[in-house]
């Protein structure tokens, strides 16, 4: 079955799509167990994730490669999750982990600038010019998180199959566009895709473990052989670290083998979450 992702503006009723999206096709509705997950897969303290998103990017920056480990755990942590298929998920950049996966129907809910203001006058209980302000403010802050964060401008359309604006168009208007997308074959799960997305869950497992080296490898995956590029001075200059990374992947369930080169890979599958970062 597909999977759904939708990113969502602050207040922009994307979080009742989803609820509403997932109810009518019986999906799980994910969006902060994927940080729960995250957590306690890691043993990060789920506060210093939390902070992570609502704070300033230089929050990461406390931590040996803070937004590479942080980023790492949470793809790893989702794009886990969502091998269990049916899943509606409206969280942190959806639209960009699982952008290689082909049964993942990229969605982005706008509202109207007019509803959203009145929708926060309404919850916070301010002027209409505070609103404004609000929203402003709240809206460039993301836009500047994504592009810190992850290199991306969630408000670029391309990264997106749907765009619904909440206006003329209602909540269960923008449910049912999305289901019936939904039933087109493009977006089925095929047992290519399913492979597609195993070996995406494995190089990002691989990540997950090489950034406590602090090492940011070229990473590519395929039937269970792990390929390793462009090693760098750091293991070029340390056998030993370079064997030890080696039997660490090679015990990681789902391994068959490990290549490493000294090559830069021009072309074909890149998985590397950080080759976008800046």
């Amino acid at each position: 079955m597909p999977i759904v992702s939708i990113s969502r503006g602050s207040y922009s009723r994307g979080k009742c799509v989803a609820e509403k999206l997932a109810q009518k096709l019986n999906y799980s509705c994910v969006s902060r167990e994927i940080l729960l997950e995250a957590s306690e897969e890691f043993n990060i303290p789920e506060i210093n994730l939390i902070r992570a998103i609502h704070d300033s990017p230089s929050i990461l920056e406390r931590f040996r490669h803070g937004k590479e480990r942080y980023i790492s755990y949470y793809q790893y942590a989702l794009l886990k999750h969502v091998q269990e298929d049916n899943i509606v998920y409206h969280g942190l950049a959806g639209q960009y982990f699982l952008r290689h996966i082909p049964h993942v129907l990229k969605v982005r809910v706008l509202a109207s600038m007019e509803d959203r203001v009145a929708e926060v006058m309404r919850r916070d209980n301010v002027s209409q010019k505070d609103a404004v302000n609000i929203l402003h403010k709240d809206d460039e802050e993301r836009r500047r998180w994504g592009v810190k964060l992850y290199g991306i401008d969630t408000w670029d359309s391309r990264l997106y199959d749907m765009v619904i604006l909440i206006d003329k168009l209602t909540v269960d208007d923008a449910v049912d566009l999305i289901y019936q997308t939904l039933q087109k074959p493009v977006f089925q799960t095929t047992p290519e895709a399913t492979k597609i997305l195993e070996n995406q869950v494995l190089c990002a497992k691989v990540n997950s473990l090489l950034i406590n080296y602090s090492l940011l490898l070229e990473c590519c995956v395929d039937d269970g052989v792990v390929t390793l590029d462009n090693i760098g001075e750091v293991l070029r200059a340390d056998p030993d670290l370079l064997k030890r990374v080696e039997a660490m992947i090679r015990n990681v369930d789902g391994v068959k083998n490990v290549i490493i080169t000294d090559k830069k890979r021009s072309h074909g599958q890149h998985v590397n979450p950080f080759h976008n970062i800046d």
